[in-house]
């Protein structure tokens, strides 16, 4: 009997950029007792997508910059990839590491947001599987950009606090692809 690979996806939020028709945000999927599922905010290009095709796609990803590119802009068509997954044709990020494609339904509603629950369809690995060491830099930057889009709706100083905190964080640990993604975010700032 071969061996199988874990679940790409862990127990907890799961952070990864999601991808739906030519359309790539990063999302926290929920891990759960074997469960999966999301909260998207309505009114994004991303809840339009799955509440109508009913597919989504996790990528997993270790580029800061794609992160904050797919939080605050829309990447070309050339960065999608189409792959047939159920007899759906699903968009994937061409620069992927690894992907897992879900079916996806609403179970759940509320004035703001919908929740989502993905039922695994198929899951691939792109590149060597062997983890690096954790990157703090990288991290911030991932904190940074969730404080980020928090703070362009409502200025709250805390957070404004905390994203120059993890900046600081991601120019001193990080490499030039951290320190680049700070400039991005810092130029959203002012």
């Amino acid at each position: 009997m071969g061996l199988k690979h874990p679940p790409l996806l862990r127990e907890g939020i799961n952070e990864v950029i999601g991808t739906t028709l030519f359309n790539a945000a990063p999302m926290g999927v929920i891990s759960r007792g074997g469960r999966y599922t999301l909260a998207l905010f309505k009114g994004s290009h991303t809840a339009r997508n799955v509440v109508r095709d009913g597919w989504f796609v996790a990528n997993i990803v270790h580029d800061p910059l794609l992160f904050v590119e797919t939080t605050f802009g829309d990447l070309p068509e050339d960065a999608f990839v189409s792959e047939q997954v159920d007899g759906i044709a699903m968009h994937r990020l061409a620069a992927a590491d690894a992907w897992a494609a879900f079916s996806a339904r609403v179970i759940g509603e509320s004035g703001e947001a919908y929740s989502i629950e993905l039922t695994l369809l198929e899951e691939k690995i792109l590149v060597d599987p062997i983890h690096r060491p954790v990157n703090r830099g990288f991290n911030a930057i991932i904190e940074a950009t969730v404080h980020t889009t928090r703070y362009l709706r409502n200025h709250d100083p805390d957070l404004g606090w905390l994203i120059r905190h993890h900046l600081v964080l991601a120019r001193k640990c990080g490499g030039e692809k951290e320190r680049e993604a700070a400039g991005v975010i810092e130029g959203l700032l002012h």
